[in-house]
This record gives C-alpha cells, sequence and structure tokens, in this order.
C-alpha cells in the first residue's frame, strides 16, 4: 500500500530476483490449504504473505481485521470489488476469500513491486486471473478510468492524504447500496448523510453504504 511504500521499494527490489513469478515462492498443497481453512482461522498463504510484509515492512492488516472483510465480501451481491492498497496482498487474500467464485477484484497500488510479490501470493491462494485484476499507479491516476456504479465493494487502505480523494471516488463507482470500507482512516473522514449510511466494524474499519 502507498503509505511506507517509499522505505520498503529498495528492500523489495533486492529480494525479488530470489521470489520471481517463475518460482514456486508459496508452496502450498491446496489440499492442504483447504484443511487448513477449515480446520483454523489462519490460512498458510495468509500467514505468509503477512511474513513477508513484517520482513519488508510493508504494513498490512490484522487477522481480526481480515476476518471482517471476509464476512463483508461475502455479502449477497457483492461481485466486483476495488482495493486502493494492495500491499503484498493480505487484505486482498481474505477479500477473495469471502468472495463468490465468479467475483473479481481490482487491486491497486502505486508500486510494482508490491504487484509482483502480491500476485503471487493470490496464484498461490488459487486466485489468479481473471478473479484479480492488478493495476499499478497512484490511485488518483487510477481511479478516474473506472466506470460509473459498477462496483460493490470498494476497500481503501491509503495514505492518510489520499483518504479524501479515495472517498470522493468510491462514491463515484459504487452502485447504490454499494459498500464503501476505510482501514484506519484519517480523523477528519466524515461518512455521513446524504451520500452514506455509516458504521463502525471494530477498531479498525469504518464502513459505510452509498445511499
Amino acid at each position: 500500500m502507498q503509505r511506507i511504500s517509499s522505505c520498503a521499494t529498495p528492500q523489495l527490489r533486492s529480494a525479488l530476483p530470489l521470489v520471481t513469478p517463475q518460482e514456486d515462492a508459496i508452496d502450498v498443497d491446496p489440499s492442504a490449504r483447504m484443511a487448513d481453512l477449515e480446520s483454523s482461522p489462519h490460512d498458510p498463504v495468509v500467514l505468509h504473505t503477512m511474513s513477508w510484509s513484517d520482513e519488508f515492512a510493508v504494513a498490512c492488516v490484522e487477522p481480526t481485521t481480515g476476518w471482517s472483510l471476509r464476512r463483508l465480501a461475502s455479502g449477497d451481491g457483492i461481485r466486483n470489488v476495488v482495493e486502493i492498497g494492495t500491499g503484498l496482498g493480505v487484505s486482498g487474500l481474505w477479500l477473495l476469500q469471502g468472495l463468490a467464485p465468479n467475483a473479481v477484484l481490482t487491486t491497486i497500488d502505486a508500486e510494482s513491486d508490491h504487484h509482483a510479490m502480491a500476485r503471487q501470493s493470490f496464484a498461490a491462494a488459487g486466485f489468479g486471473p481473471p478473479r484479480t485484476r492488478l493495476i499499478t499507479g497512484h490511485a488518483g491516476q487510477i481511479l478516474p478510468r473506472l466506470a460509473d456504479a459498477a462496483y460493490d465493494l470498494v476497500f481503501v487502505d491509503v495514505d492518510e492524504d489520499d483518504y479524501p480523494m479515495c472517498t470522493v471516488a468510491a462514491h463515484r463507482i459504487l452502485r447504490v447500496g454499494g459498500l464503501l470500507v476505510l482501514h484506519r482512516p484519517a480523523p477528519d473522514v466524515r461518512l455521513s448523510a446524504p451520500e452514506w449510511t455509516a458504521t463502525t466494524i471494530g477498531p479498525e474499519l469504518l464502513c459505510a453504504t452509498k445511499t
């Protein structure tokens, strides 16, 4: 995600030759992974990606927040999701676990290094194209290219200064009744009527329905 990219990028670039997409960087047997998902809240691919995030100082959501994202993504009618701030893919993995098999996650990050590693995590979890669409670029440049009222859920995890811009863009691209989810938003971010019906989920997520 964008908030820590300046300090993480040099480390990631030096590490990428060791974990190129052609290599089996995350080696998890699919049947074993499904068994783990059924018996434990800790998916091995999520754990591996969290470990990567810690190693390269890339912020990611905590498991309790991830479970909330998974539950939100499993709601009725959630088919097209936008994530702003991919990081190394932790929050994207949680969202994909909750989404229906025919749903698509579009995830945006300014750092191509982040996407190179997130793509490996998604593939290891069985979520390659067309389930995932990774777009590299600053949110301010990418969001205007997304269609109006075309998305069911938008998850935002960016620099504090970018929340107002992302909130305005989310209102445009969400359908009526669509859900906006903000991770640790800036204190001055307000989601209120008549544009939004807001609620708080746990200590880290502010959610609002487009009205």
